[in-house]
């Protein structure tokens, strides 16, 4: 049997760099992902992202993966090794400093993206650079320079850090740079992961803006905002009295303009309500970003007004709580001006909701219209299809009632 000779050194390292490349060799496909949807549309934006997770959670995995699917080369600056300088910039003394000054030179790594005119820029490790370095990213993350030199339009810039109970000598992010952000939380899908490692990752895409949505989306947004800062004017302006809450996202007008930009986005991109919630939460913060979700809620609501002088053609909305507010609202209006023909179509609405909805939403809203009645109004017929919904709820009432008086009276026996 003949005996074969041991590969030489440089073959056996050309075979396991052929193992890597296969290894390396994944496919992306469409896959629905609300948070890589989310860092998408702020990346869009132009907003400075910063994605929050724990080490080896795929922060790192997804910006790279981002870069390609979105052909913008990567370029990775780890935050927390390089000194302010190297943000703000290295001083060159020329010739004649006290004629021309001491400009201060650019790292290699901006000049690199000058030229290219376009890439991403992931600032890796955020949380454990010291707060010299924080101040010194200040001016980079905001107004995108580094020393005299200014990043180019086609430049995202994109974060990432763990939090200070997982990172290697943390810091917390100081307010000032940490407003400049929209913060997002990352972490793993178990059905994503397990189809990734077996070599197909979601496909990142950038959102398709309808062109025709551009000035309503604008309009939207502003409307959203503005209506919201003028009825809860103490949410302009909120810095959290804890420190690791400072460090997230908190309402300010820097974080509103940016939440009004996503807004306007999202709007045009025809985005998800929970794609939009992780964005607007991630600007101003969990509190006022669900407030501000509920008046966009309440914004899309039809008016009442135009519901009354059409019930017969009225939509009302799918979702319960706000076919609830729309019914109530419409009953409010009957009672802000109360006529016979404005009763009547209240009515009408009411019977529709039980028809295409929880029967249960109509009760509150028809007793308060039926005491609104004028004695010279006649009854509609159209109650006669409400008379069997709320005469089971007050039954319904009434053995719950019933069910707790005995409960009552068992209970006070045993206890004797």
């Amino acid at each position: 049997m003949p005996v074969h000779a041991p590969l030489a050194p440089a073959s056996q390292l050309d075979v396991a760099g052929e193992l890597l490349t296969l290894l390396r060799d994944t496919t992306t496909e469409p896959r629905p992902d609300t948070q890589l949807a989310a860092l998408t549309l702020a990346v869009a934006a132009d907003l400075p992202v910063l994605l929050w997770g724990e080490p080896g959670i795929g922060k790192t995995a997804a910006l790279t993966q981002l870069a390609e699917s979105l052909d913008l080369p990567l370029t990775t600056v780890i935050a927390s090794v390089h000194e302010p300088s190297d943000f703000s910039g290295l001083p060159v003394v020329g010739d004649d400093p006290a004629e021309q000054g001491v400009p201060m030179a650019p790292p290699d790594w901006a000049v690199r993206l000058v030229r290219a005119g376009r890439g991403l820029l992931f600032l890796d490790e955020l949380s454990t650079a010291p707060p010299a370095v924080q101040a010194a990213l200040l001016r980079l993350v905001l107004e995108r320079r580094i020393g005299a030199l200014r990043l180019p339009p086609g430049v995202r810039i994109v974060a990432a850090a763990n939090p200070r109970s997982s990172a290697a000598d943390g810091w917390e992010l100081s307010p000032p740079l940490a407003n400049r952000f929209v913060h997002l939380q990352w972490t793993h899908d178990h059905e994503v992961v397990v189809r990734g490692l077996g070599g197909t990752w979601p496909r990142a895409t950038f959102p398709e803006l309808a062109p025709e949505k551009l000035r309503e989306s604008v309009d939207f947004a502003r409307r959203a905002v503005c209506g919201l800062l003028a009825a809860r004017p103490k949410l302009v302006h909120q810095l959290p009295s804890g420190e690791a809450r400072r460090g997230g996202a908190w309402p300010s007008p820097r974080s509103w303009e940016t939440a009004l930009c996503l807004i306007a986005f999202a709007t045009a991109a025809g985005s998800s309500r929970e794609v939009l919630s992780l964005l607007v939460r991630g600007a101003v913060g969990d509190g006022p970003g669900l407030e501000l979700l509920a008046s966009l809620d309440r914004m899309d609501l039809p008016d009442p007004e135009e519901l009354l002088a059409d019930p017969a053609g009225a939509v009302l909305p799918e979702r319960g709580d706000l076919r609830q507010v729309v019914l109530e609202g419409v009953v409010e209006a009957v009672r802000a001006r109360p006529e016979r023909a404005r009763w009547d179509a209240a009515w009408e609405l009411l019977v529709k909701a039980v028809e295409t909805g929880a029967p249960d939403l109509v009760v509150v809203p028809a007793s308060t219209l039926a005491a609104l009645r004028r004695e010279d109004w006649d009854v509609p017929a159209a109650i006669e299809g409400l008379a069997g919904v709320v005469g089971l709820s007050r039954r319904a009432d009434q053995a719950a009632e019933r069910t707790a008086a005995r409960v009552a009276v068992v209970s006070g026996k045993a206890g004797r």
